[in-house]
């Protein structure tokens, strides 16, 4: 299957591009969920959304395109999904995540990680990792404090499929 991308601006100016290898033979949900936000064809998806949250040495935190805030979020499945395989370790940095609220609460949200954090493992889904724009990511980890708060406004301004 086809690699994922982000454009990414910073205060509203073009900072560079992310993309995305996304692990369909172990999570086909989960990465037809993400591919599909990316590419927008169900007529919703990660275009024009924030990067709300970044905690250095940790992750950076997207995906909530319904309010922006983090408290958001919407699958192609509906509201939630199921946790599809928690199997994966969170053992370094730029792998892929889905953020939740607790067990089969999986929407739209998702997490970058920055570091390895085991502690995630059992609990968040791994689909993918960072194959381009590590050095972006370490940028928009620099604008978070330790309470996850970003001083920039960092937007996916285009996402799809290459």
């Amino acid at each position: 299957m086809a690699n994922v991308y982000f454009e990414i601006s910073v205060d509203n100016l073009p900072a560079g591009r992310i993309s995305f290898k996304l692990w369909d033979d172990v999570v086909p949900i989960t990465a037809r969920n993400f591919r599909e936000l990316a590419t927008g064809q169900n007529g919703f998806g990660y275009q024009g959304s924030v990067i709300h949250r970044a905690i250095p040495g940790f992750m950076v935190q997207g995906g909530d395109f319904v309010t922006g805030t983090g408290v958001g979020g919407k699958s192609i499945y509906g509201a939630k999904f199921k946790d599809e395989n928690l199997s994966q370790k969170h053992d370094r940095p730029y792998l892929l995540s889905m953020a939740n609220t607790g067990r089969d609460t999986n929407s739209s949200q998702f997490l970058i990680t920055t570091a390895a954090a085991e502690w995630l493992d059992g609990k968040h889904v791994l689909f993918g990792e960072v194959v381009e724009g590590e050095a972006l990511i370490r940028r928009i980890e620099s604008y978070g404090n330790k309470a996850g708060v970003i001083s920039r406004r960092v937007v996916v301004t285009r996402s799809g499929a290459l």
